[in-house]
C-alpha cells in the first residue's frame, strides 16, 4: 500500500529524521505491518549510530526488529497507548515503535532507535558492549555507539515522541495525497480512454473524436437523428450508443431494417394490425412503434422505403400518431427516432425518390459515420480489440499481427469497412492455428493484391500506353467511388472533370455500384 521508496526521499521526512539525529542521535527506519524493513537502501542509508547501521544490515538484526515491531503492535492493540517505548533486548538500548495508521488499519511503523528512558543507565552499558561484541563489532564501533546513546527525560521524550508521530502522520498525509493523485490520473486516463472507445466504438482518429464529441452533445436531447454511412461502418452501434446514453436508456430499444419486408409486411411490423385485417391476421398484434413507446426506435435502411411508406412514417415523426392495419382509431406514442442509411438521401430527394419533407424531418441531427479508409490510423486499435475479443471467447493462443501484415491492412481500401476488417481478423486467427504471429501471407488475396496495385511499380509496364492509361483511370474512378460513398459530384471535383464526364466514364468502364460492392 505504501510506496516506501518514494517516501524515503521526501524532503519533510528527511528533515524530521535529521532533527531526530541532530537533537538526540536517534536513527529511524520504516517497517511494514509485519516488521520487515522498508524504504531502506543498505548502500545509501546514513545512520548517526554506527552500531545501528551494522545491525540493520544483518539478517539477525532485521529479524529482531521484525519481532520487536510485532510484539509492540500486539501490545498496542490491547492498550490505549498510541506508541510503544521499550528495551531492544537483543542489544540493550531503547527503541520507540510508532504505528502508521490509515483508516484505522496499521500499514507500517516508524522505528526510532538508540536512547535510554532511565537516568540510571550506566549498568546497561556493559550489557550493550557484550551483545554488540557478540555480533562481531570492533571495540572502536562499540565505543562510538555508546557515545551516541543519550538519556531523555520526560520533557525531551515528549518532544521526541511528537516528532516521531509527526513522521508517521506525514507518511499518511503524503500517501493519501499520492493516492489521490494516482486516482485522478487513472480517472483522467479512463476519460481519455473513453475518447478512444465510446461504448463499443473504437477509434482515436480525428473523425472519431469529432463523432464522440457530437454524441456527447446530443445524448440529452430527444431530436430525431439521421445516421449516414456505408455498410459496415457501425451505424447500429451509434444508434445503440445514442439510446443507452440518453434518459430513455431504461426503456425499449427497437430495431427494424426497412429493406427486410415489402410494404404490406413492413406496415404490419411497424404499426401492428387488428384481428381479421388481412388473411392470416388471427389476432391483434402490436407494432414496433407501440413496443418502442417511451424508448428509441432505430429504422435502418430508411432510404429503401417506398413513397407510400414514407408518408406514413412522416405522420409518426410529426404527430407521434399512427393507425394499425385494419384499425379505425389512431394511437399515440412517444418514440425517439434514429434512422440510418447507406444511400445519399439528398440526391434521392433531387431525383424525386425520397420525400423532401421526410428528409428534413429525419435530418434534424445528422451524423456521418466515417468509412474505415478515412480513419486508417484506427486500424491497430480495431485489430487489437478484435484479437482480444477472439482470445477471450475462444481461449488458446493469443494472436498478434506482424508489422508487414499490418502494413497490408493499411494499403487496402476496406469497402466493407469495420465489419470487413472484423471478418478478416477472424479468418486470420482460424488459418493461423496455434501460431501466435499472424503473417501477411495469410491475408485474403484481395488485400494482398490491393497492396500491390497501390504501388507505382505494380502498374502496367507493357502493352499500349492508351490501354495502360485506361487501366489507371478505371482504378482511380473505382477507388474514388468507394472512398466518396458513390458521391459523383464530390469525386468529379477531386478528379478535375465534370459530373457528366464522370458519369460517362462510369458507364464506359461498367463501374455500377453493385459491381464495386462485389469486387
Amino acid at each position: 500500500m505504501i510506496n516506501w521508496d518514494e517516501f524515503e526521499h521526501i524532503h519533510v521526512i528527511k528533515k524530521l529524521k535529521h532533527i531526530l539525529g541532530a537533537w538526540w542521535n536517534i536513527d529511524v527506519v520504516f517497517t511494514d505491518e509485519r516488521g520487515a524493513l522498508r524504504g531502506y537502501d543498505s548502500g545509501k542509508a546514513g545512520f548517526s549510530n554506527p552500531a545501528i547501521a551494522a545491525l540493520v544490515n544483518k539478517e539477525a538484526g532485521q529479524a529482531s526488529i521484525a519481532e520487536l515491531v510485532t510484539r509492540s503492535l500486539d501490545d498496542l492493540r490491547t492498550s490505549q497507548n498510541r506508541f510503544s517505548l521499550r528495551k531492544w533486548d537483543m542489544v540493550g538500548f531503547d527503541v520507540g515503535v510508532f504505528p502508521i495508521m490509515i483508516e484505522n488499519d496499521c500499514v507500517g511503523t516508524v522505528v526510532a532507535m538508540g536512547f535510554f528512558r532511565e537516568a540510571n543507565f550506566t549498568s546497561r552499558l556493559t550489557e550493550i558492549r557484550e551483545r554488540l561484541a557478540a555480533f562481531g563489532m570492533s571495540g572502536e564501533v562499540i565505543e562510538k555507539c555508546l557515545g551516541k546513546l543519550k538519556f531523555m527525560d520526560d520533557h525531551e521524550r515528549t518532544h521526541f515522541t511528537e516528532v516521531c508521530e509527526l513522521v508517521a502522520q506525514e507518511i499518511v498525509t503524503l500517501h493519501l495525497e499520492i493516492s489521490s493523485r494516482e486516482d485522478r490520473i487513472k480517472e483522467l486516463n479512463k476519460e481519455l480512454g473513453n475518447r478512444f472507445k465510446y461504448d463499443n466504438m473504437i477509434g482515436k482518429s480525428k473523425p472519431m473524436q469529432s463523432l464522440y464529441a457530437l454524441l456527447d452533445k446530443i445524448k440529452g436531447a430527444d431530436s430525431t437523428v439521421l445516421v449516414q454511412g456505408e455498410n459496415g461502418t457501425g451505424k447500429e452501434l451509434i444508434a445503440k450508443s445514442i439510446h443507452y446514453n440518453s434518459h430513455r436508456k431504461d426503456k425499449p430499444f427497437v430495431i427494424q431494417n426497412c429493406s427486410a419486408f415489402n410494404d404490406n409486411l413492413l406496415e404490419s411490423e411497424l404499426f401492428g394490425h387488428v384481428k381479421g385485417s388481412f388473411t392470416g391476421a388471427l389476432k391483434d398484434k402490436k407494432g414496433l412503434f407501440e413496443m418502442a413507446d417511451k424508448g428509441t426506435f432505430f429504422l435502418d435502411e430508411i432510404g429503401d422505403t417506398s413513397p407510400q411508406m414514407q408518408v406514413k412514417l412522416l405522420r409518426v415523426l410529426q404527430e407521434g400518431t399512427f393507425t394499425p392495419v385494419g384499425a379505425t382509431e389512431m394511437r399515440k406514442v412517444d418514440v425517439r427516432i434514429v434512422a440510418a442509411t447507406n444511400r445519399n438521401l439528398k440526391e434521392m430527394v433531387e431525383q424525386g425518390t425520397f420525400r423532401e419533407d421526410l428528409y428534413y424531418r429525419l435530418n434534424v441531427i445528422n451524423i456521418r459515420v466515417p468509412p474505415l479508409r478515412e480513419r486508417k490510423e484506427d486500424i491497430p486499435f480495431l485489430t487489437d480489440f478484435f484479437l482480444n475479443k477472439i482470445h477471450e471467447a475462444q481461449g488458446g493462443t493469443k494472436h498478434q499481427l506482424t508489422k508487414r501484415a499490418l502494413e497490408k491492412l493499411y494499403d487496402y481500401p476496406w469497402p466493407g469497412n469495420v465489419r470487413e476488417l472484423q471478418n478478416e481478423i477472424e479468418r486470420l486467427c482460424v488459418l493461423s492455428g496455434e501460431e501466435s504471429k499472424l503473417m501477411a501471407e495469410l491475408l485474403s488475396p484481395k488485400i494482398l493484391e490491393a497492396g500491390e496495385k497501390n504501388k507505382v511499380q505494380g502498374s502496367r509496364l507493357q502493352g499500349k500506353l492508351k490501354d495502360a492509361l485506361e487501366d489507371l483511370e478505371r482504378e482511380m474512378i473505382r477507388e474514388g467511388l468507394r472512398r466518396t460513398g458513390w458521391n459523383k459530384s464530390k469525386l468529379a471535383k477531386e478528379l478535375g472533370i465534370s459530373r457528366a464526364g464522370l458519369i460517362m466514364k462510369v458507364e464506359k468502364y461498367g463501374l455500377d455500384k453493385r459491381k464495386i460492392a462485389r469486387a
